[in-house]
């Protein structure tokens, strides 16, 4: 008896396969493709640029068993559905597979899912379409594009500066705005000024600062003003000019979008963007839940879009009902910053709303956890009322002069009940009873010198919000961007910030001079609309190919012949080398920089470098120095190492425990911002 055909079902990731895998049955074959399967080889350009732009696809190498596989499969198959993910990549992959298997593109072969859950994908089986070649096309000009510009300019930027180095569309344009936001720093020139508070008392202390002059914004600008205005506001009497009470509405903010996700992992959980988008595609493909066997926890997590299903609100609608009350749950509306693009896909969200984070927590990993967490409390909370505050303003007269200050005490939680962006810094601020009219007694009047600060450099999370607002890259591509820009040297960080270096500045100011449009941002934006407008209004990929690479072809040849060799001074270090005399410099290697003798190749004699701070040993008396573990993680250990391994993962400071009499750590905890080095003390301050 002939065993009876199954049907094949081609997603990208195994664990994925074994997700769907589950929810089909018997009848179906779920196997992945572990990614592309057809790529623009690596080793040249790829592109018939004389065949206009053709692109010369081949299977990737080292992929031949998967394909080979994936054949047999298709082969003795009844049917075959492609089931990559529900964007331009996953339609660009399905597309690919389509044509190394042989499957008619005018078939209903595609099927695609927001969600991985049941309901979701056995839908999906019913509604097979074809694949949509607008939304290859459009992938396909990216990749072109991407292609002609980073093949053909980082060979230019080997030959005239080092090997290793590279440029990209979006790459360099990122590049700049971190570049430019360092310039603006080093070129601010900082302004005094002067900041007056009052201290009042009224069966409590409360203070007001000096906002106006004779109705009219007061600015302090030197310690002169500030003397004289301290002297006149000595004289006179305090009295209530003004009282302004109002109830403030503080709205929930929209479930997340891939950016805004990326943005509030990396201010609330300390995550970068490559570390957040790998978890949430853990989360997406599905987790072992005790009792539940592989489940799908959130939807797609490459999304623009805000838009949330009739059925997620009416699930949320009933959780919010049950659990909180009816006055918390909100009517909300949100809207898309850019219309029509990728809105196929929802917002990311729980898949199953009943899925409490703290419920599954003892499924996830720690990392899994706290980021289901964000995505779930985000998605109740966009689904609630809002916040309603009690602020109350008040204006202080002294003759001309008006101080004012603000209290506020919250009313009702509304969404604050589940969750607090990083944006929401509301503490109630409570003023006591006050009348117009009255007079107050003045406790204490001072004046502080401040500086106006220079703006602050990029982080993941600002530069992620800055390239979206500018509409430069896509959500996909924040986390691989970022990632270059350490990798080729051309940013360092500190802390969490991001800091251009001296090759960075470099690779910039050869592409402003000779690659104006790839670094300018307006043309950058406009090249994604552009992009964009193949995927929405069938723009014709290739005119924007042709269109770009006429001017793009000139400034190549004009820059080739311009540019000179440039010569990337190491920095030296002050340092003299101990075994042959010569000054010791800076060198950028794998593992970031180290210091090296400048007589190499006659003397290899090389040392990390180590930064004290200030901090003695307890067991041997030598220095505490910064170093950095083989992945990149900073410590703090004994100069003397390896005679003395004492270390430490935060930061020491020069003061003993009062207990134990170990080094207090930099950490900050609910008690305070020192702690006690020593895991058995729990001493904290």
């Amino acid at each position: 008896m002939a065993t009876a055909k199954k049907t094949l079902v081609i997603v990208e990731s195994p664990s994925k396969a074994k997700t769907i895998g589950k929810y089909l049955g018997a009848n179906y074959k779920v196997i992945a493709s572990v990614g592309h399967v057809r790529d623009l080889p690596k080793s040249k350009l790829g592109i018939d640029i004389e065949n206009d732009f053709e692109p010369q696809y081949i299977p990737i190498r080292g992929k031949g068993d998967i394909i080979k596989e994936l054949r047999k499969e298709a082969k003795k198959a009844s049917k075959v559905y492609l089931a990559t993910d529900p964007d331009r990549e996953g339609e660009a992959i399905s597309w690919h597979l389509a044509n190394l298997l042989g499957i008619d593109l005018d078939t209903p072969c595609r099927i695609v899912f927001n969600e991985i859950i049941k309901s979701s994908i056995k839908d999906a089986i019913k509604h097979p379409r074809k694949i949509d070649l607008n939304l290859v096309d459009a992938q396909q000009a990216r990749r072109v594009l991407d292609r002609l510009v980073g093949y053909q300019i980082s060979p230019l930027l080997w030959r005239k500066v080092r090997k290793g180095l590279s440029a990209g569309r979006v790459q360099s344009a990122a590049l700049k705005i971190i570049c430019d936001r360092e310039k603006e720093i080093k070129d601010f020139d900082p302004k005094e000024y002067w900041t007056i508070t009052a201290e009042f008392k009224k069966g409590k202390k409360f203070s007001a600062k000096l906002m106006e002059y004779k109705k009219k914004k007061l600015v302090v600008e030197n310690k002169e003003q500030n003397d004289k205005i301290l002297a006149e506001l000595n004289t006179g009497s305090y009295s209530v000019a003004a009282l302004n009470q109002k109830e403030r509405m503080k709205k929930p903010f929209a479930p997340f979008t891939t950016s805004s996700m990326q943005q509030e992992a990396s201010t609330k959980l300390n995550f970068n963007t490559k570390k957040t988008m790998l978890i949430a595609q853990q989360l997406y493909e599905g987790v072992e839940i005790k009792g539940q066997g592989t489940v799908g926890l959130i939807t797609y997590l490459r999304t623009d879009s805000v838009r949330i299903s009739e059925e997620a609100k009416a699930a949320a609608a009933d959780f919010i009902n049950e659990k909180y009350g009816k006055e918390y749950l909100g009517k909300n509306v949100y809207s898309n910053k850019k219309k029509d693009i990728q809105d196929a896909h929802e917002a990311i969200r729980p898949s199953n709303i009943s899925l409490e984070p703290e419920a599954i927590k003892d499924s996830l990993s720690n990392d899994q956890f706290k980021l289901y967490r964000l995505i779930w409390c985000r998605f109740m909370a966009s689904q609630m009322t809002a916040a309603k505050f009690d602020n109350l303003q008040v204006e202080i007269e002294n003759g001309d002069y008006t101080f004012k200050t603000t209290g506020s005490k919250l009313l009702f939680d509304g969404y604050q009940r589940v969750y607090k962006s990083s944006m929401d810094e509301d503490k109630d601020k409570i003023l006591p009873a006050l009348e117009k009219g009255e007079l107050l007694d003045l406790i204490g009047l001072g004046g502080e010198q401040n500086f106006t600060q220079p703006p602050a450099r990029y982080t993941e999370a600002s530069l992620v919000k800055e390239l979206e607002e500018k509409n430069i890259g896509r959500p996909s591509t924040y986390a691989p961007i970022v990632g270059t820009l350490s990798e080729r040297k051309y940013v360092t960080r500190e802390k969490k910030s991001l800091v251009p270096t001296e090759l960075g500045f470099l690779v910039t100011g050869l592409m402003e001079e000779y690659f104006k449009e790839i670094v300018d941002v307006n043309f950058t934006a406009g090249m994604e609309d552009k992009l964009d407008d193949v995927e929405i209004k069938d723009l014709e990929w290739k005119k924007i190919i042709r269109d770009f690479y006429g001017p793009f072809e000139k400034e190549l040849e004009v820059a080739d012949h311009a540019i000179e060799k440039v010569t990337v001074e190491d920095q030296p270090t002050g340092e003299t080398c101990e075994l042959c005399g010569k000054p010791m410099v800076l060198k950028t290697g794998r593992f970031g920089e180290f210091i090296a003798c400048s007589g190499y190749p006659e003397c290899k004699n090389t040392k990390p470098i180590v930064k004290t701070i200030d901090v003695k040993c307890p067991k041997c008396g030598k220095d505490i120095v910064a170093r950095k573990s083989k992945k990149g993680k900073l410590f703090y250990g004994c100069s003397g190492y390896p005679d003395c391994d004492q270390s430490y993962w935060y930061k020491p400071v020069d003061k003993k425990c009062p207990k134990c009499g170990a080094l207090l750590i930099e950490k900050k905890t609910k008690a305070g911002n020192l702690a006690c080095s020593n895991a058995e003390c729990d001493y904290k301050e």
